[in-house]
């Protein structure tokens, strides 16, 4: 799929659990090529694949972002459908309880929402016999911020002012500033209801460096998994501040698309200085993440997305879910197991299958990068 091109098509996916756990069948055949036509989770089927299944099977435990838990629901169903006797058990627990049961050793993969930080990477080296853990660019998607307002089906923010309603600096919905930003349309004297992740997060941590990036000071903390924001209210995971959100009038909050249109949730324009506010596509963040650069080191495939953009019809809350995997160190009998799911994960057939509820598809040409390292672990 070019991502340049805009034809990412957004559908909306099913109901999704707080924690998800699943139980896919990983590969174990004779028949190490399969063709299958599987059925998602949510009921949208992806794409027919060619999946190579590993020779042998093995138990394996990963767990993480909760935020890549819709994209791994449609990958389990292809793949369980063409490979048998293994199996890999996820629990979406948050990024930052992924990479730090990476760390302790209790699972094979993380997702996580941002880039290990060199302290992880220094922690990793202790399993990773031989190597340390690496960043592998996975699900691409975006944040969209959601909100709840009495009367209000169409809204559009900034970075300024967003960093503020999160910091409880403006904490009524007919502010002056929002109220700027939205002319013509008749805003409550209703107290804001912000809500925050109440653990650590990825997706967090991208939309604190957004704020970093695009929030004109207003924003006194660093970019961080752990929301320091004053005051709000807080939910756990993805689905529970989705969930919180559709429950709590006159409230705001992020969460990725995919998670958005399950609960059939507003979605905020951003004002960034383009030529007119950008909406919360997969499309326009596919723009953005096109753009994306790569600054990791040696196989660590760490991305650089501009927060910033003024780039007409540029998404700039895009985010990528990192597959935290050692590149040298893996344990022998659910490496082949692992180097297998993830190669289905980033093919093409694997990425338009998220595609088509909610996520953004690679660029090729990264998509061969992560290619290329998931065929070097060891």
């Amino acid at each position: 799929m070019n991502l340049r091109n805009g034809r990412s098509k957004a559908l909306a996916i099913g109901a999704v659990a707080l924690v998800s756990t699943l139980s896919l069948s990983a590969c174990g055949t004779d028949d190490n090529t399969k063709t299958t036509s599987g059925s998602s989770a949510s009921g949208a089927a992806p794409a027919a694949a060619k999946i190579a299944c590993a020779d042998k099977g093995a138990s394996l435990l990963a767990a993480g972002s909760t935020a890549q838990t819709p994209a791994i629901d449609v990958w389990k169903a292809a793949y369980s459908a063409a490979c048998s006797s293994a199996t890999l058990t996820y629990g979406g627990g948050g990024s930052g309880a992924g990479v730090t049961q990476f760390n302790q050793g209790k699972v094979a993969f993380a997702g996580s929402d941002s880039a290990l930080k060199p302290a992880e990477v220094d922690a990793s080296k202790a399993v990773c016999t031989g190597g340390q853990a690496i960043d592998l660019p996975m699900v691409g998607g975006l944040i969209s911020i959601v909100f709840n307002v009495d009367g209000v089906d169409k809204l559009v923010l900034d970075g300024p002012t967003l960093a503020k309603i999160f910091d409880a600096q403006i904490t009524k919905w007919n502010d002056p500033a929002i109220a700027a930003l939205n002319a013509g349309v008749t805003l409550p004297d209703a107290d804001i209801q912000a809500i925050h992740r109440a653990d650590d997060s990825g997706t967090t941590a991208n939309l604190t460096g957004y704020f970093a990036k695009a929030g004109g000071g207003a924003w006194k903390y660093p970019a961080s998994k752990t929301w320091a924001g004053q005051k709000g209210q807080s939910a756990t995971g993805s689905a529970g501040v989705a969930a919180q959100v559709k429950q709590v009038k006159n409230s705001i909050s992020y969460v990725e698309l995919s998670f958005a249109q399950t609960n059939k949730l507003n979605s905020a324009l951003i004002n960034t200085g383009a030529a007119k506010p950008v909406e919360a596509t997969a499309a326009n963040a596919a723009n953005t993440l096109a753009a994306a650069k790569v600054t990791g080191t040696g196989a660590d495939l760490a991305l650089d997305i501009d927060y910033a953009t003024k780039a007409d019809n540029n998404y700039p809350l895009t985010l990528v879910t990192y597959e935290i995997v050692c590149d040298k160190g893996n344990k022998a009998d659910t490496l082949p197991v692992l180097k297998s799911f993830l190669n289905y994960t980033v093919s093409d057939a694997g990425q338009q299958a998220i595609g088509a509820v909610g996520y953004v598809p690679l660029p090729k040409e990264l998509a061969g990068k992560v290619k290329t390292q998931i065929d070097a672990l060891a």
